[in-house]
């Protein structure tokens, strides 16, 4: 009989901590052993999933939120404890498995904590490779801890590559979706609300997320994490508009052959890759109807209209920390757009410029001068907010 698997969530409140708690408790709870789950303000969900996974602790990034977590987990013998500290001590412990889920430059520390164990690492923050991603490979490389994609983009392009790996890969496409906003024309996004923002059209995703896809950001982020996970070099990374969101990646060979991976639009099926990696097992997703699907649409995006892909390439090309400052810009434009603060346009416009007037900063080695550029980000970022909203 296999020894039960020692696993990790770090961010099991959000969509993709809740689509991983889905594919555990569909293949048999009792197979693994939960070491811990992490969350931030959603201490009831927090103590909902450590209940359901019998998880050995249960922490909340807010200090705030000890007391009422550990009054939720009375009785059922799962330790709680709060703060970025204990956020990091939490995904220390020795684990098989570590679903790193937490959004943007939050979950650096503890995923570069989960990396130093030497543990399989299913990797669904784009910020460790985005601001960090030297850092953290030396990282993974120096544990000999092991690195699973699990966007779905990312995740399509492990699995396209994994049985091609000698063979010259000529480009790398990443499929959008588009949004809900492929169709409109810059005057009619100028007005978008919050609200029309967060309703993709495809996936079920957080707000964050969601806005991340109207924008087209969240393809500008993946784009740097392709250049780090894949032998390539920019140029060879392509962007390529997919309403229907069913082919996730294609890589194209030196022969002239593209191999496409298909699937529906369901991040469980990524994250079930990820944990039964380099087994599959039965997952309780949708399977794809090619006479029902009927068709399948594609189109160049629109840099004009989406910038986001544009600042991805300049950073790229800058490279240094050039896509650290990205990435910080793009976290601090995001809650001020979610926050009434500037518009929708705004947030690409205060990236270019925050990225304009960090041009050159110093190389960062290691955690501490990444989360000193990203600091510098921040700041500038901020400025701009009070700017773009007076």
């Amino acid at each position: 009989m296999m020894d039960r698997r020692r696993i990790s969530i770090l961010g099991v409140t959000g969509s993709i901590g809740a689509s991983t708690v889905s594919v555990i408790e569909s293949l048999g709870a009792d197979q693994f052993d939960v070491v811990a789950v992490t969350g931030n303000a959603n201490v009831e969900g927090l103590a909902d999933a450590a209940r359901r996974l019998r998880a050995q602790v249960a922490v909340t990034a807010d200090p705030q939120g000890l007391a009422p977590l550990r009054a939720a987990l009375a009785g059922s013998g799962v330790d709680a404890a709060a703060g970025e500290n204990a956020l990091v001590e939490a995904a220390s412990r020795p684990a098989d498995w570590v679903m790193s889920a937490i959004v943007g430059a939050a979950g650096l520390a503890p995923t570069l904590a989960a990396a130093r164990t030497g543990a399989t690492v299913a990797l669904a923050n784009k910020e460790c490779l985005v601001a960090a991603g030297p850092v953290f490979l030396s990282e993974i490389a120096r544990s000999g801890a092991r690195l699973l994609p699990v966007d779905s983009e990312h995740n399509a392009l492990f699995q396209l590559t994994a049985a091609e790996r000698e063979c010259p890969i000529e480009r790398l496409i990443l499929t959008a979706s588009g949004g809900p906003f492929r169709d409109r024309s810059l005057a009619e996004m100028a007005g978008v609300t919050v609200a029309q923002a967060v309703a993709h059209p495809n996936w079920s995703m957080g707000a964050r997320i969601s806005i991340d896809s109207a924008t087209m950001f969240n393809k500008a982020l993946e784009m740097v994490e392709a250049s780090h996970l894949f032998p390539v070099v920019p140029d060879q990374i392509e962007v390529l508009i997919h309403p229907q969101s069913i082919i996730h990646s294609m890589v194209g060979f030196c022969d002239g052959s593209i191999l496409a991976h298909l699937g529906p639009p369901d991040m469980r099926v990524a994250i079930g890759h990820a944990l039964n990696w380099p087994a599959r097992r039965d997952l309780p997703v949708e399977r794809l109807d090619f006479a029902r699907l009927a068709r399948l649409d594609f189109r160049a995006p629109d840099t004009d209209r989406f910038p986001a892909l544009r600042l991805a390439r300049e950073a790229m090309a800058s490279g240094g920390v050039a896509p650290c400052v990205m990435n910080g810009a793009h976290e601090v434009a995001l809650d001020a757009f979610i926050g009434g603060e500037i518009g929708f346009l705004d947030m690409a416009n205060l990236v270019a410029e925050t990225m304009e007037r960090l041009d050159g900063l110093d190389e960062a080695s290691d955690l501490e001068g990444i989360l000193a550029v990203d600091a510098d980000a921040r700041r500038v970022g901020q400025e701009l907010v009070r700017r773009f909203a007076a």
